[in-house]
Formats: structure tokens, C-alpha cells, sequence
């Protein structure tokens, strides 16, 4: 290996009289009191008042049930199953018959009765939905369409003998055409049993990437 010494001027002042000519042409324009950013551009413009980041809620996890958590985790892994299959009949199912899926705008939201959601639907809504995206002539069915979950990050984080709420993680690749766009974000289940049966009492979608700019509107449940 060179020694480093070998590949440095022997002589630098030629070096620092051309630093010197480069910092002698610099020419800083809009010094003084000229804003910066946005007011560099729009004078009047107002800045956004600084904002305290919502503390997140505090991560809970109860103690391990592995016999639980195994069957919870089958049962997320088949709620994936029946979505990239496009069951959609057999993923209502999954559902309580007082079952909900949420999807909130933002993660500090609590309610979905008089606040906008991206989706906020029983089993009737479901129902609807599954038959438009099912009508033969949906156009939004019409290209080539599909998607391709991942779930992970299974923790229980209370559960009891009526049943369990669970936190996981998901990924979620769409393809429509030639696009793929790219979901994340946090499940939250209230499971139940109901006649032997694990069921959904509320299925709460907390979207990483809610806010991000899309060319058309989720059709179906992510």
C-alpha cells in the first residue's frame, strides 16, 4: 500500500493561493436581513408555529401465551391468505357479527363517529363493498390487480377469558398494471371467540403512509 505521505504536494502553496481565488470569486447574495427558506421566496409568508411530537402510547405486552399466540398468529397469517386471494366472502367471515374495520387518518385518532376515516365499516358496509369490487363490470377490478401481505411483530397485549387485543405489523405490495405501490403500518385486533371460533370484534389499520399522495384510492381492505 502507497504510504499516504507519497500521494500529498510536496509544495502547497500553489494549493492555497487557488482556495484563496476560489473564496475571492464567492459571492453570497441576499445577506443581511433577508429571510431564508420560504421567506427568501415569499416575503409574507407565515411560518408554522413549532409543535410538540404526540408522545406515542406506551407499548404493552402481556404475559406469554404460547398456545394463544400461536393460534392468534395462524389466524392473522390466514386473514393475509384470504385478502391476497381475493376471498373477500371468507374475510367478512373473520368478523363478529359487531365487527368493525378502522382505518383512522391519523394514529391519535379514537373515534370514527364524526371524524373522517379512510375506511370505517361494520359488516353490512362490508358487504357493499365486496359486492361493487365483485360486479364483473367493476373498472376498478378491470386492470391486472393483486397484492401480497406480510405480517409480523405479533404481540398479545391484554388478553382474558372472553378474548385478546393484539398488535402486529404488516407490509403490504399492490400491483396494478405495471405500478406498485407499497403500505405499511400497524394492525390492532380485539379478537373474540364465538362458538369455538376466533372472530374480530374490531380490526383498528394504522396506515404508515396514510398521508402520502396517491394516484387512485384504496379499493379494498389492506
Amino acid at each position: 500500500m502507497a504510504d499516504p505521505t507519497e500521494l500529498a504536494p510536496t509544495d502547497d502553496a500553489p494549493a492555497v493561493r487557488l482556495a484563496q481565488e476560489i473564496v475571492q470569486e464567492i459571492v453570497i447574495e441576499g445577506g443581511g436581513d433577508a429571510g431564508v427558506g420560504a421567506l427568501a421566496i415569499a416575503p409574507d409568508h407565515t411560518p408554522r408555529a413549532a409543535t410538540a411530537s404526540p408522545r406515542p402510547a406506551p407499548l404493552r405486552a402481556a404475559a406469554p401465551d404460547e398456545a394463544a399466540l400461536r393460534e392468534i398468529e395462524q389466524f392473522l397469517y390466514r386473514q393475509s391468505e384470504l385478502l391476497d386471494r381475493k376471498l373477500w366472502h371468507d374475510y367478512i367471515e373473520l368478523f363478529a357479527d359487531d365487527g368493525i374495520y378502522w382505518m383512522p387518518v391519523a394514529p391519535e385518532q379514537t373515534e370514527w363517529e364524526g371524524s373522517p376515516s379512510i375506511f370505517a365499516e361494520d359488516r353490512s358496509m362490508m358487504q357493499v363493498r365486496m359486492g361493487r369490487v365483485s360486479h364483473p363490470t367493476a373498472w376498478s377490478q378491470a386492470p391486472m390487480w393483486a397484492t401480497n401481505h406480510v405480517i409480523g411483530n405479533v404481540v398479545i397485549e391484554s388478553g382474558s377469558p372472553d378474548g385478546w387485543v393484539v398488535r402486529s405489523r404488516f407490509h403490504m405490495m399492490e400491483l396494478r398494471r405495471d405500478t406498485v405501490r407499497h403500505f405499511g403500518g400497524t394492525y390492532r385486533h380485539a379478537l373474540v371467540r364465538e362458538r369455538g371460533l376466533l372472530k374480530i370484534r374490531l380490526q383498528r389499520v394504522d396506515l404508515f403512509n396514510a398521508q402520502a399522495p396517491y394516484d387512485y384510492v384504496l379499493q379494498v381492505w389492506v
